[in-house]
């Protein structure tokens, strides 16, 4: 069975070519833009209970749209590893861009919901695809690099929708955000379709493959022999980092209210959240690529469990309680990166989409499980000091998991499993 790789481009992804580098954070941006967004609008909608909103139906709706982008990021690993990166992450962009632009013309909670539950399953599909491409675009040396360079759009996107909530939801309506953030996607479209090569890494592995059904029997070498430990752990990994991240963004605005700060604090605690977390991108990767995946992961995971801890004291300084969000960013939020990267480095080529598509979709749970866990402590009235608590709780969890899995896997993929 023969697929085509590309659609209409060249099909080599030189080393010297920026173009996959730049596009791939692009579309990773666009994923962090929906990070923030329901975190930001959410104190707005349940304050003026337009579409009829209320804390709980908010919970809903920022939990079903999770679960659309955890079964968008399981579903796409295997679509990616057999039709390649580029027209994956091409359809992926589009679609969840249309959908979000479609978010202001909800009339209730019911479309609001179902909306953004659709656009998760392309954000869902993006994150995972455009990692795998970048995991493969680098060298050996430096994929932990590359990948938490990739990731800096992510957070960078987050950064940029939480600047632009302080704007724009006071003077133009929540409305706006979904807006920009669907804009700005379908901009992107058409670079994507014009500049970005397929991997030359995904090519070798089309090339070394008998047919199609060949590589739906490799795709299960993720959760059989050796592998099956190793999917395991970085699993529990990501579903603990996705719980702290899914559940800062979604409630620290919030939680932080209930610690006397007004809503426009709460953002700005937000906005320093996410530069924390471009900050620890920045520096994991280089650290990951020099001192090894595992020993780096396991002391990021470590010293975010530090930080959120020291978050649930109440702090009479502001600047120290910035210092504080500051540096929980930078760990919470790299340290999930690096479970990716340590992803990228344990998987071969033939899998890696089908691995990373797993690794963060079976995490999307803990980003269901964090907001939701969230809802609830801030429905309850002790979400502050007992969500950071609880977030402090996963972050160790994560270490105990990353502990049982092996530095490296060194027996390559059988050519054929079946």
């Amino acid at each position: 069975m023969s697929t085509s790789p590309s659609l209409s481009t060249p099909t080599t992804t030189a080393p010297s070519n920026r173009w996959p580098v730049v596009l791939c954070w692009l579309a990773v941006a666009l994923d962090g833009f929906d990070l923030v967004v329901i975190g930001a609008v959410i104190p707005t909608l349940i304050e003026t209970g337009d579409l009829g909103f209320t804390a709980s139906s908010a919970t809903t709706a920022a939990t079903l749209g999770l679960v659309g982008v955890g079964i968008g990021a399981v579903a796409i690993g295997p679509l990616t590893d057999r039709f390649g990166r580029r027209r994956s992450l091409i359809g992926c962009v589009t679609w969840f861009s249309l959908l979000t632009l479609a978010v202001p013309l909800a009339q209730d909670v019911t479309q609001f919901t179902g909306l953004r539950f659709l656009a998760g399953l392309g954000l869902g599909a993006c994150l995972p695809t455009a990692l795998a491409f970048m995991s493969e675009h680098a060298t050996s040396e430096r994929r932990s690099s590359a990948v938490t360079r990739t990731m800096t759009g992510y957070h960078v996107g987050a950064v940029l929708t939480a600047l632009l909530a302080l704007w724009l939801v006071d003077d133009h309506g929540w409305e706006s955000m979904f807006v920009v953030g669907g804009v700005a996607g379908l901009l992107t479209v058409p670079l994507l379709y014009a500049r970005l090569p397929e991997s030359a890494a995904y090519l070798r592995a089309v090339e070394a493959r008998d047919d199609g059904e060949a590589q739906v029997s490799r795709s299960t070498e993720v959760v059989r022999g050796r592998y099956l430990r190793v999917s395991l752990g970085l699993w529990v990994a990501s579903f603990c980092g996705l719980l702290l991240v899914y559940g800062l963004n979604t409630w620290l605005p919030t939680i932080m209210g209930e610690a006397g700060y007004s809503i426009e604090g709460g953002i700005g605690l937000l906005l320093v959240l996410n530069i924390g977390a471009v900050i620890g991108l920045m520096v994991a990767g280089g650290i990951s690529d020099a001192r090894g995946n595992k020993p780096t992961v396991l002391l990021w995971f470590g010293l975010a469990a530090v930080f959120l801890a020291l978050l649930s004291i109440k702090l009479e300084s502001t600047a120290l309680v910035y210092a504080a969000v500051l540096l929980a960013g930078i760990f919470v939020f790299s340290a999930q990166v690096l479970v990716y990267a340590f992803v990228g480095h344990l998987y071969p080529p033939e899998i890696r989409g089908t691995a990373l598509g797993m690794a963060a979709g079976v995490g999307r749970v803990g980003a269901i499980v964090g907001p939701s866990l969230g809802g609830a402590l801030v429905t309850a009235g002790i979400a502050y000091p007992w969500g950071f608590y609880a977030f402090a709780v996963a972050a160790l969890l994560a270490v105990a998991a990353l502990a049982t899995v092996p530095a490296h896997v060194h027996d390559p993929v059988p050519p054929d499993s079946a």
